[in-house]
């Protein structure tokens, strides 16, 4: 991932030193193990624990060998004694990469979960700010019925605890290690090695492994990330929709000094929003290469390593940028009620249609019935909305003689009141657990 969207925790993770010293650290759990199994002499484990790798040696090897691992191996060997032959004793690459992954894994799972507890909490915090605040619900872009901000931020923030529980799901499955040699037999390296290994390291043992982890693990925690990615898309879509300058009804945060376009002083562009979008696909197409990585021939090939050297540390940095972002947009969103109220309006009393038809069934007639004498004023609404002065919905409601057949002024009246579409705003947002359930009522 460039420069420009990765964030300093998560490039650490990632960086060439921290991979190195995880393979470090697991070749060196193996030592320990044969120690404790009998086959290491105590004095070659102190002078194995003090070894170090030598990148530039590194790089100088690798040129000859054209394999990481035996240039990293023999950049620590060449420095000690007739103690290094004991290092990488019965295993194979993938003993240690996939193990020392596990652990890389474990880190940036945790960094990404600080970020989904952040922008829950943001989610949580506004949903709750707005959650009486009227707002235009739209369906296929167009006015459907009234709903509150709050309960789209709830629906958020109720999305995004569930991503969390998949994150936390898919990092079980990835937090695994192996150590069980060419093909995964164990002929060369016994199985209590590896459970050694692994509780020294804080990882689970893959139950059973060919010459690698099996690849459907990281194909779920990329998928994972993905699926993050595209909930973040989501809500960034719709912030951007409701920011256009025709509907303006929120903004994303705007910074003193900061430009819009190098031509129009005037503009004020969603593109922390559109970053969101743009990186959700790198993410998508990241888990595409994830599940290809999945068929392998026979025991391994390494058709998966060049494209798990790409798509692991950009998914995990792209997600931990864009989560970033995402909270500072919620934290800092602009809400405009009276503008969300003009809209509203703007449809002269439409909204209301599916409660008069509701209201004439319960009257007594069909359902076919009430709904033809509903749908005739509406469309005579729609053609007359945009002639000067226009007309109202509801006027045209009060004006129908069928209408005023089975509804009293005051009940039409009492029709057109919008606290009917929010009357169960507190219970939804008790059901969620984002208010306390009343007294005496037990959630």
């Amino acid at each position: 991932m460039i420069d420009r969207y990765s964030r300093p925790a998560m490039k650490r993770v990632w960086a060439d030193d921290n991979k190195y010293e995880k393979w470090l650290a697991v070749e060196l759990a193996v030592c320990e193990a044969w120690r404790e199994e009998g086959v290491i002499p105590e004095a070659d484990l102190a002078r194995l624990q003090a070894a170090k790798y030598d990148p530039q040696r590194m790089d100088e090897i690798f040129q000859t060998t054209r394999h990481d691992v035996t240039a990293f191996i023999s950049s620590i060997t060449e420095s000690l004694g007739p103690e290094g032959r004991w290092l990488h004793l019965g295993l194979t690459s993938s003993d240690m990469l996939d193990t020392a992954l596990g652990l890389q894994l474990g880190e940036a799972g945790r960094l990404l979960l600080g970020e989904l507890d952040r922008a829950i909490a943001a989610l949580k915090d506004q949903s709750l700010s707005h959650k009486d605040t009227l707002m235009m619900g739209r369906t296929h872009g167009v006015h459907a019925e009234p709903m509150t901000l709050g309960l789209k931020l709830a629906l958020w923030w109720d999305e995004m605890t569930r991503q969390r529980e998949r994150l936390e799901a898919a990092l079980e499955t990835v937090r695994v290690g192996k150590i069980s040699g060419a093909v995964g037999t164990h002929a060369t390296v016994p199985p209590a090695v590896e459970e050694r290994v692994c509780r020294r390291l804080g990882l689970k043992v893959a139950g059973i492994s060919n010459q690698v982890i099996q690849r459907d693990r990281y194909a779920h925690f990329i998928t994972t990330l993905a699926l993050i990615g595209a909930s973040l898309e989501k809500f960034a879509t719709e912030i951007r929709s409701l920011q256009r300058t025709e509907i303006r009804e929120l903004e994303e945060p705007f910074g003193q000094g900061q430009t819009g376009s190098s031509s129009m002083p005037h503009k004020r562009n969603p593109e922390l929003a559109e970053r969101i979008c743009g990186l959700a696909r790198i993410l998508r197409g990241n888990a595409v290469a994830a599940l290809e990585n999945v068929s392998l021939w026979g025991e391994r090939d390494i058709s998966h390593s060049s494209a798990e050297r790409i798509i692991l540390p950009d998914s995990c940095l792209a997600l931990d940028y864009i989560l970033s972002i995402f909270t500072r947009i919620i934290e800092g969103l602009r809400v405009f009620p009276e503008r969300m109220y003009a809209n509203i309006e703007s449809s002269r009393g439409l909204v209301f249609s599916q409660r008069a038809l509701l209201e004439l069934v319960d009257k007594g007639l069909s359902r076919e019935e009430a709904y033809k004498i509903v749908q005739t004023n509406a469309a005579q609404c729609w053609a007359e909305m945009d002639r000067n002065g226009g007309c109202d919905f509801r006027d045209l409601l009060k004006s129908d003689r069928t209408v005023a057949a089975y509804l009293s002024p005051p009940e039409m009246e009492t029709l057109f009141d919008y606290a009917y579409y929010t009357r169960y705003v507190d219970d939804t947002f008790r059901r969620l657990g984002l208010l306390p359930a009343p007294a005496g009522n037990p959630a």
